[in-house]
């Protein structure tokens, strides 16, 4: 019974550090290109962006994983796009209504969720697979290791090019923006830069 706790705590452990790091969405699956590319100008776009990912990743998971034995091999996909449309609806009508110039802000990108390869790739992958345990676990580590990913991204993206973050200047007063970074190019740039030092990181422990 030990044993069987134990395992069980052991394959918690690993999927929720597989989303974290190891298989990373945007560092390791390069997965989530088009929000990783367009929102990350400033931290708060960033961060809800990710915030409505972990939420339509959690929920869809949370669905698929129940009705995964339900599911027929030629529907599968439809049924994980109805699905994942659902709550992508629902994050949208909700920004709309309490946040409407975060909204505006971030645009098309926010319905764009809905053929977000992450969301389809967890709900083949795993959740189709698991149980609802795991599957939470996964939607957990996976939305939370894209939300970490935009923000850090966003931050060195709006420091860079205001000087400032969330609003709050924290460069000194001869710091010369560099308008760049917050164009797209800057986007580019800053991702390149990420993967490049994700993947000595990655040569130097192996």
């Amino acid at each position: 019974m030990a044993d069987k706790a134990r395992g069980s705590s052991d394959l918690y452990k690993e999927t929720l550090l597989a989303g974290l790091w190891r298989e990373n969405p945007v560092f390791r699956l390069l997965l989530g290109m088009c929000p990783t590319l367009a929102v990350t100008a400033a931290v708060k776009p960033a961060l809800t962006m990710g915030c409505c990912v972990i939420f339509v990743l959690l929920c869809s998971n949370i669905i698929v994983s129940l009705m995964r034995n339900l599911l027929k091999p030629h529907l599968r996909i439809l049924m994980f796009t109805l699905t994942i449309a659902t709550f992508v609806t629902i994050a949208d009508l909700f920004l709309r209504a309490y946040f409407p110039d975060m909204s505006e802000t971030l645009g098309p990108y926010v319905p764009l969720i809905i053929v977000n390869c992450i969301i389809i790739c967890r709900a083949e992958a795993c959740a189709s697979k698991n149980g609802l345990a795991v599957s939470i676990i996964d939607a957990v580590g996976m939305g939370v290791g894209f939300t970490g990913t935009l923000c850090v991204l966003a931050g060195v993206r709006e420091v860079l090019a205001t000087g400032m973050i969330f609003e709050v200047p924290v460069m000194p007063g001869a710091f010369v923006p560099w308008a760049a970074m917050g164009m797209p190019v800057g986007a580019f740039i800053t991702l390149g830069l990420m993967l490049g030092l994700v993947n000595l990181t990655s040569k130097g422990r192996a």
